[in-house]
């Protein structure tokens, strides 16, 4: 357990990637009703104002800021948090969350399509961070939120792009929380399971793979994001509260993350096998389902 003392969300400054959707959207809602002022990015625009609206409905006495910016574009990023730091020179938590997907065999994908991944889940939070530094370290009791996934605790066949993203994601936050330590600021990790958001069906397929087979795999990959967003928020704004480094949200980062840690060198065919006698069983899907949250499924779409 942490030393800091548990994080304080009235009053706070929150600033959140990926609001217009999935768990972005539920933590604004829900870091508004525990009274933390907003500052939300979101690459679609429409969306992102319509939500900042309703929050301000219903707390009219919170102050939300929308930003639309494309997080793959670093100079529009750049400017956008000269703004946030002009016009707030404090930030109480900084939540990372945005995040995309693509789906193909690395030899199916460009080099430029992974790269595209890797600007938007990986580059973007390490700038966006990097640029609202200052403003966190001022702030006496700081927190920090990185969204992984459960992919960047195990790498399937088919997810090299997203999979080096998570896991990069997962590697800088473990150093920034001994960095961040000793200035009073918290880090907390978040990797999520199958979360109910529009990742799969808004994910790309890589240009070498056809669009067929794509299709098939974002349906597939649907099925299985069952967690309800607005509990996945819930959980993660918990173990902010209590200074948690690393939560996994669902069974189905949960069971994953077990065998890794078991069969390091083989759990991708001990996980299929398991995974394979669970559903004939019937059991999957309950466990999911009714599971306590752990990761924070990054599976969200990309709204930034």
């Amino acid at each position: 357990m942490s030393r800091l003392p548990a994080f304080v969300f009235a009053g706070a400054t929150s600033v959140v990637t990926g609001a217009a959707s999935g768990m972005g959207e539920q933590l604004a809602r829900q870091l508004a009703d525990r009274g933390s002022d907003l500052v939300l990015l979101d690459r679609t625009g429409d969306r992102l104002t319509e939500i900042a609206a309703e929050i301000t409905a219903a707390h009219p006495e919170r102050a939300v800021e929308t930003h639309t910016v494309d997080l793959g574009d670093a100079d529009a990023l750049r400017e956008v948090a000269v703004r946030i730091r002009a016009a707030h020179p404090q930030v109480d938590l900084l939540v990372n969350n945005a995040g995309v997907a693509l789906g193909g065999l690395f030899e199916q994908m460009t080099l430029e399509e992974l790269d595209w991944v890797m600007a938007i889940n990986f580059r973007a939070p390490v700038a966006l961070t990097h640029h609202l530094l200052p403003a966190l370290l001022v702030t006496p009791g700081a927190h920090l939120v990185n969204t992984s996934s459960v992919f960047g605790l195990i790498a399937p066949p088919g997810q090299t792009a997203y999979c080096s993203s998570k896991f990069a994601l997962r590697g800088w936050s473990e150093s920034m929380r001994s960095e961040l330590a000793p200035h009073g600021v918290g880090v907390t990790t978040v990797h999520p399971g199958g979360i109910a958001t529009a990742i799969a069906r808004t994910s790309r397929a890589a240009g070498g793979l056809d669009e067929q087979d794509a299709e098939r795999g974002r349906a597939f990959a649907d099925r299985f994001l069952t967690y309800p967003a607005d509990r996945a928020a819930t959980v993660i704004l918990e173990a902010v509260r209590r200074r948690r480094p690393r939560l996994l949200i669902a069974a189905s980062a949960r069971i994953p993350d077990v065998l890794q840690r078991a069969f390091p060198a083989h759990y991708t065919s001990v996980f299929g096998l398991v995974q394979s006698r669970l559903v004939k069983s019937g059991f999957s899907s309950r466990a999911v389902k009714g599971s306590t949250p752990h990761e924070g499924s990054e599976l969200s779409r990309h709204r930034t």
